[in-house]
């Protein structure tokens, strides 16, 4: 196995793999895995990295050992399987998923975080952005209640303040944070 690699490196790596990609909106891809790295960067250098490669296995050709083989180290690699879709596993268990882990937990409450922000999805045609919130909105549910409040806050406040209002209702009126 080969060196660790720092999280500099991947960031090159996440650049590379997911160049010439665009999101739903236009925007160069490489902006919402570093928005949603950005948000994790209170909880260490592994989950900025899982958060950079959060989609490079379920949308670039890159693969996990390969992914290892760069020197990416098995924590951050396992975080990012745990996100990656899986063929034929809908959504909703697949959140379920996600949410017994925690790493993971908070690599997808940054992409729900950034996926959400409004002048992202204002952008998007009134179907798709209604059924993206109602997709998002349940995601929140299951991964907010396995998160907790705090680690809750500390993402949505980096990434997507607009959200806090959210959170604090789910507080104020007993639901699961």
């Amino acid at each position: 196995m080969s060196r660790a690699i720092s999280v500099a490196e991947v960031d090159a790596l996440a650049s590379a793999a997911h160049a010439g990609q665009v999101d739903k909106i236009g925007v160069p891809y490489i902006e919402h895995v570093r928005a949603v790295a950005v948000g994790l960067a209170p909880f260490g250098d592994h989950l900025v990295m899982a958060g950079l490669l959060h989609d490079v296995i379920e949308d670039t050709d890159w693969t996990a050992e390969q992914l290892r083989e760069a020197g990416v180290p098995d924590r951050v690699v396992c975080t990012v399987e745990a996100v990656t879709n899986q063929r034929g596993v809908p959504y909703e268990v697949k959140v379920r998923r996600i949410a017994l882990n925690r790493d993971a937990t908070l690599v997808k409450i940054a992409d729900n975080a950034h996926n959400s922000r409004p002048d992202r999805s204002a952008q998007l045609p009134e179907d798709q952005r209604a059924r993206l919130a109602a997709k998002y909105r349940g995601a929140r549910d299951v991964l907010w209640a396995a998160a907790g409040a705090l680690d809750v806050a500390t993402i949505i406040n980096i990434v997507n303040p607009s959200l806090l209002d959210e959170l604090r209702e789910r507080q104020n009126s007993g639901s699961p944070s």
